[in-house]
């Protein structure tokens, strides 16, 4: 297989040639410079092109490669530092490519973008179909090149193939800058010696080697079934979890510093379509690269720090001091050398014919005063001062060289032309070093104008959302509301979920009744990630949720906690908490203030209707149960398990009818003695002419044996009623 590699050097472009050399596959290097100053020996042939020449289409024909790539988001060649100008140049060099490779008519094209294009955070693993929402030049860049290589493909139907990899990390070169988590948060521990994090961000990396591994595999494949994978490891990782395995790592010494502000941030890419597709093994997990990168990091450490940094340990230290040190010297150190072959000059000079009038003591006192500025200007000076005095106590006595007005009218001018040159030298510097100072603070600025954009475009968006639905949300809020007085009592809590579901545009909701102080049931569920709890819960142990509820606040889950709902809510009656409502699929960007307000607001109307069906049921009890038993009556039984029946049909509830094989209709007795073995949640009632039921909510006929046995125990046999399941 022939492949053209486009890219500027880097790791991940090294890393791609070995393992294309070593299975045999003929390599051919596109640099995108038009001299490129590096070389590669595995490579069969390297062109030094940039990206918008009018000979790539030539390359491309004389090549005729199988598979093309470009390297994209890891190209060296553009430096995003000045983003804003290298957008157009990166788009531009893409679209020549594209269009140069377009007239083969033959071969695969492959685009590496990264996880950048994507920004907000995603409860969810992001899939290869969430649409890209970029932030920033670059992953604006980044996206446009994948828009540009899935209109070429769906347009000009050619072969192209966009792979995003997640958080790429590999073990740096000594001295090289890298962008990635584990990098930067290395030298972070080499430079201080503390590693500030971030508890509430997450996301997953992949080591380099395998990232390769699962590229070549595609890029080998027969015929992918899809435009683009997520080259990703989907093992999420946290900020914090990560500073302690690279603490682990370099020694107890470093520090873990809690720098933990804002809301959750959470970014895993799902590598699932990859998996079902070709199959996946990542060989280097965590403990392995991370280990990998922070002992290398560690071992060459000197290589990472500059002068000024703290960390290092005290062999760093020294060297940087003794550097430090040297650095200061030097320069002194060099005037000294130098000034011995002035001298020499000089004193030759004195007695020639053709070099008497030159003054080789003002050039030496000029070249170290334009090379290092007025310090070594007046060090020199001092220098030539001596040198020249002890020159003309060859002929003359000191006394005499003293006396003599030239000797200071020659001093004047060494020292006016060296201070004078020394001090522009000093000011150029200055105004240069001021220069780029400044030019870091904006870009800083710009970086934190464009984050601050950013939230603002959100909130724009949410707000905008509220105003345009505004006039729908009053009649909606009514209708739905109103929609819960149709049901009868005993559908209520069924439909409070949908009801919730609709007002809080919330796919997964979950109702909880409070069966005692401590634990509460599974009622109804719209979805099965809202079920993810169990059908009973100890609330009172998740502190933070039941912290605020019985506070008679909304809980929102800032920190991302896995096991807990995104948000919830409690509805009470007489300060005594009856219900627990829980959102499970809302995005973070949602979690603010107005959608707490908006959960009371939809949880009141929910309390509402369910206080006026439970009062509606004790007003009826003695017409609903019989005589002296809790037991309901026939009428009242069946319209119970329709409700349960419909509820179930539309996915928000399970139930189970399990016949209670019992002779003769003492229901007195028969209650008094399966009291203790039944739930809170679950009833006993009397269907078909006097048939003995036991209806068990939010039960399937995987769980339902241990109940089963308990009604053996208590002396009772019962059976599945087949028909209502």
């Amino acid at each position: 297989m022939v492949v053209l590699l486009i890219g500027g050097g880097s790791a991940l472009m090294n890393a791609m040639i070995d393992k294309l050399n070593k299975n045999g596959h003929r390599v051919y290097l596109l640099t995108g410079q038009r001299e490129g100053r590096s070389s590669y020996r595995h490579v069969f042939e390297k062109y030094d092109f940039p990206y918008d020449s009018g000979s790539i289409k030539e390359v491309l024909e004389s090549v005729k490669p199988d598979v093309t790539v470009f390297t994209g988001a890891f190209d060296t060649n553009f430096d995003w530092a000045q983003a804003g100008q290298e957008t157009v140049r990166y788009t531009a060099g893409l679209m020549n490519i594209l269009s140069a490779f377009n007239i083969l008519k033959s071969g695969r094209f492959f685009y590496f973008s990264s996880q950048e294009v994507y920004r907000d955070s995603h409860i969810e693993n992001v899939t290869e179909g969430e649409a890209a929402f970029p932030s920033g030049f670059k992953a604006m860049a980044l996206s446009q090149g994948e828009e540009m290589c899935a209109n070429y493909r769906r347009v000009q139907g050619m072969e192209a193939f966009i792979l995003r990899f997640d958080h790429l990390y590999w073990v740096p070169e000594k001295g090289e800058e890298e962008n990635n988590p584990c990098y930067r948060m290395c030298l972070e521990a080499l430079k201080t010696g503390k590693i500030p994090a971030n508890s509430r961000r997450a996301f997953s990396m992949i080591y380099l080697n395998d990232a390769v591994e699962l590229a070549y595999q595609l890029m080998c494949a027969e015929a992918p079934k899809h435009a683009c994978y997520h080259i990703s490891s989907s093992e999420e990782i946290g900020e914090t979890e990560l500073a302690e395995k690279i603490r682990e790592e370099m020694g107890s010494d470093i520090e873990v510093v809690d720098n933990t502000v804002g809301m959750g941030n959470r970014l895993v890419l799902s590598n699932e379509r990859y998996e079902q597709e070709f199959g996946l093994q990542i060989f280097n997990h965590y403990d392995a690269g991370v280990k990998k990168v922070a002992s290398y990091m560690k071992r060459h450490s000197a290589a990472f720090l500059a002068e000024d940094d703290e960390g290092g340990g005290l062999a760093v230290k020294a060297w940087n001091s003794t550097r430090k040190i040297f650095r200061a010297v030097f320069p002194f150190l060099e005037n000294l050398v130098c000034f011995i072959p002035f001298f020499m000059l000089n004193n030759r000079a004195v007695d020639s014919r053709f070099f008497a009038r030159l003054d080789f003591y003002l050039l030496y006192v000029l070249l170290f005063a334009v090379v290092y500025g007025q310090q070594q200007a007046v060090f020199s000076g001092l220098l030539a001062v001596a040198g020249f005095c002890f020159r003309q106590m060859y002929d003359r006595s000191g006394f005499e060289v003293l006396l003599d007005y030239n000797t200071y009218v020659w001093m004047a001018q060494l020292f006016i032309v060296g201070l004078v040159v020394g001090y522009l030298h000093d000011r150029l510097r200055l105004v240069r070093n001021e220069s780029r100072a400044k030019v870091q603070y904006l870009n800083g600025q710009l970086k934190d104008i464009e984050d601050i954009n950013d939230s603002n475009v959100r909130m724009k968006h949410n707000f905008e959302s509220q105003v345009v639905n505004h006039k729908d949300s009053l009649g909606k809020i009514y209708e739905i509301s109103s929609s819960l007085e149709q049901y009868g009592p005993e559908e209520v809590l069924f439909y409070a979920a949908q009801v919730l579901s609709r007002l809080m545009d919330c796919e997964d909701v979950a109702v909880y009744t409070v069966a005692n102080g401590d634990y509460a049931r599974l009622f109804s569920a719209t979805s099965r990630d809202a079920r993810k709890l169990g059908n009973s819960i100890k609330y009172t142990d998740m502190e933070d949720m039941y912290g605020e509820l019985k506070e008679h606040r909304v809980y929102v889950n800032r920190n991302m906690a896995e096991k807990m709902p995104m948000m919830a809510g409690a509805v009470y009656s007489e300060e005594n908490m009856q219900l627990i409502l829980m959102l499970w699929g809302i995005p973070w960007e949602r979690m603010t203030l107005g959608e707490a307000n908006r959960l009371t607001i939809v949880g009141a109307l929910i309390q509402n209707a369910v206080v006026r069906a439970n009062r509606y049921l004790e007003a009826l009890k003695n017409r609903r149960y019989v005589q002296g038993t809790n037991v309901l009556d026939e009428e009242a039984f069946a319209q119970l398990v329709k409700a349960f029946s419909d509820a179930c049909g539309k996915g928000l509830t399970e139930y189970v009818l399990l016949e209670i094989l019992a002779e003769g209709k003492d229901y007195e007795k028969v209650a008094d003695t399966l009291g203790g073995a039944i739930r809170q949640t679950d009833y006993l009632g009397i269907l078909e002419g006097g048939k003995l039921y036991a209806l068990l909510s939010n039960t399937n006929r995987e769980n339902v044996g241990g109940i089963v046995e308990r009604f053996k125990s208590a002396g009772y046999d019962s059976r599945v009623e087949e028909a209502e399941l």
